[in-house]
């Protein structure tokens, strides 16, 4: 499996194809640097480079890419596990048509659930510089066949599914990326944007407001959510404490609908969340009530991937329940 990430290594962080690398869980501060690497055994990975991965990518048989941004207090190896039920949900509906591809950002491995959740905001805040570099490396790689004039510049689609605190990663990078990297606003990169359980305030999409840029960078924004979300509950409490009064997207799904660009649309999870995942029902996006078996949420976006379209029956429809 290929997974990006901007957590140090125990290495030197200068890069050398080839050269092994383990993560420096003592160290959650993010990195300016980036590192493209291919996950191995255990906690032995090895960096390949950007111009590998880029290429290895490109030749495989693998029509789409799924980019996946893990959420709050995920380590490293719980990421690349989830990376990997995911991918082996894809294979099943379909084999070869999404890649899963992780992007590692440096979550808190210290103690006490209120500092953890803050350090990470602040680490999702700061990955936004690095993760931007890599989406830039994206567009130019699709866009160009320079390294590999033999071959078409490379057409697969990307998606990508953002979980819970992931989707702040995802707002500031595009914030940052937009404000510092282009000159005309954020490219339409991505086919899908998949934010499931998101842990940012709820009127994030509204046109105006710091993640209007995610519908301008995909066709597609495709909000999941559920009311007794208890992951998002405590999220909602630890903002409290500092006293910033929020609801959160992965509660309610946009504030008001009517004030979101129009290619984004929300689906009410709140009748399966719990059943999927007992008791917080908050990883509710891969299995149903059996492990190993795909659930409501996972099937739609599946389906979303494979046609491009959130609801192909009615064009002009923006909201579902899923039961």
């Amino acid at each position: 499996m290929l997974f990006v990430t901007n957590r140090f290594p125990n290495q030197s962080i200068r890069t050398r194809r080839g050269q092994r690398f383990t993560f420096d869980l003592r160290n959650n501060a993010p990195s300016n640097s980036v590192f493209f690497c291919e996950a191995g055994d255990g906690e032995d990975h090895k960096e390949i480079g950007s111009p590998d991965f880029l290429a290895r990518l490109k030749a495989s048989e693998y029509r789409q890419i799924l980019l996946y941004v893990h959420g709050f207090n995920n380590l490293p190896d719980q990421v690349f596990q989830m990376a990997r039920e995911l991918q082996a949900l894809c294979d099943a509906a379909k084999p070869k048509e999404a890649l899963v591809v992780p992007l590692v950002w440096p979550c808190d491995a210290g103690r006490g659930i209120i500092d953890k959740y803050w350090d990470d905001q602040k680490s999702a805040d700061l990955s936004a510089g690095s993760f931007s570099r890599v989406l830039e490396k994206f567009l130019a790689w699709r866009n160009s066949d320079a390294n590999d004039p033999e071959i078409a510049p490379c057409l697969k689609r990307i998606n990508l599914l953002a979980h819970s605190m992931g989707n702040r990663v995802l707002r500031q990078t595009l914030a940052s990326w937009d404000r510092y990297d282009l000159a005309l606003g954020v490219p339409l990169i991505f086919r899908n944007t998949f934010m499931v359980a998101a842990d940012v305030v709820n009127e994030t999409l509204h046109e105006g407001h710091s993640g209007e840029l995610i519908s301008h960078a995909s066709r597609n924004v495709v909000v999941y959510y559920a009311s007794d979300d208890l992951a998002l509950r405590a999220s909602k409490a630890a903002n409290l404490k500092n006293k910033i009064a929020s609801r959160r997207l992965g509660h309610t799904g946009p504030e008001n609908m009517r004030r979101t660009p129009r290619n984004v649309f929300q689906v009410d999870c709140d009748d399966i969340n719990t059943e999927y995942d007992r008791p917080k029902g908050h990883n509710y996006f891969r299995y149903g009530n059996e492990p190993g078996q795909p659930g409501l949420v996972f099937s739609h976006i599946f389906q979303c991937i494979q046609s491009g379209r959130v609801f192909p029956d009615d064009p002009d429809q923006r909201s579902s329940i899923l039961r």
